[in-house]
């Protein structure tokens, strides 16, 4: 199905966008890109009804798709100017990965779960979105290949930052990325790459994530 064409619901979007700018999220141009993203595309039409609530929802594979307010938040986070290569982790529905393609030069965004990417790369595709790349992996080691990056945002939380991560950015690079042993315990920091090679840490907020699967991160269960 060609989803380029098909619109946000207006009156779900305008009061999503008032409980995003009421959490913080004040940056005009992260705004826009969410009003142009159609949030019920992401999930199931079972749960289309709830898409513009400020609410996590499940996505298949154990995931979710993230509160429109921690979306924003993240990504205002980042900083973005528009000519950025972003490093995404954890691809997930893809709804954060298309809002980022609206404000980013470039995306390259990781999942370990074959069948959530495939899912989201048909999507991404058919809404007409061109300046993203994907691999399935393990996001915990970020991309070498095609660091460095300006910006990396990690969608899942693990016990401890990435190495890999933090040696993937670019100078001046910003990291977003939820980290915390147990769920009661997140918090969401931004991680600032100095030209000295050394890190700047700040604490943004306390954040509820799934866990960071991966070499750098959590061990898989089973």
């Amino acid at each position: 199905m060609h989803l380029k064409n098909i619109a946000p619901n207006a009156t779900r979007m305008r009061r999503m966008l008032e409980v995003v700018r009421g959490k913080g999220v004040e940056d005009p141009k992260v705004l826009e890109a969410m009003a142009r993203v159609p949030r019920e595309l992401f999930v199931s039409r079972a749960l289309a009804v709830d898409s513009y609530d400020d609410v996590t929802l499940p996505i298949g594979e154990q995931q979710t798709i993230s509160m429109p307010s921690v979306v924003g938040y993240m990504t205002q986070a980042l900083g973005l100017g528009g000519r950025e290569k972003v490093l995404e982790i954890g691809t997930g529905c893809g709804y954060q990965t298309a809002i980022l393609c609206r404000l980013a030069r470039r995306v390259y965004t990781v999942e370990r779960l074959e069948r959530l990417s495939q899912a989201a790369q048909e999507r991404l595709t058919s809404m007409g979105y061109t300046n993203w790349i994907a691999m399935v992996g393990d996001g915990t080691l970020g991309w070498q290949a095609q660091a460095p990056f300006e910006a990396i945002i990690v969608t899942a939380a693990g016990p401890r930052v990435p190495p890999a991560l933090v040696a993937q950015l670019a100078v001046g690079g910003r990291l977003v990325i939820p980290v915390g042993p147990t769920e009661a315990d997140q918090r969401l920091l931004r991680i600032t790459k100095l030209e000295d090679g050394g890190t700047r840490e700040e604490v943004l907020g306390r954040v509820v994530f799934v866990p960071l699967v991966g070499a750098q991160g959590v061990a898989a269960k089973g």
